[in-house]
C-alpha cells in the first residue's frame, strides 16, 4: 500500500499539472484577501471606541 494514491490526490496532481499556475493565484489570492498590513494606531482607536456588551441583548432599560 506504499504506492496507494486516492482519486482526490490523482485528481489534484492532474490538475496541478495541467494548470500549472494554480499555486501562484492561490497566494495571490490569500495575499488579496488575508495579509494585510496593520496599522497600529488604527488598532488603538477601534479599541478605545468599543462599547461593552450588556448582558442580555434584548432586554429594554
Amino acid at each position: 500500500m506504499a504506492g496507494y494514491q486516492s482519486e482526490i490526490t490523482q485528481f489534484l496532481q492532474e490538475y496541478k499539472a495541467q494548470h500549472p499556475d494554480v499555486e501562484q493565484r492561490q497566494r495571490e489570492g490569500r495575499a488579496r484577501l488575508w495579509d494585510k498590513n496593520i496599522d497600529p494606531e488604527l488598532q488603538e482607536g477601534y479599541r478605545a471606541a468599543r462599547v461593552p456588551q450588556r448582558p442580555y441583548v434584548y432586554q429594554n432599560d
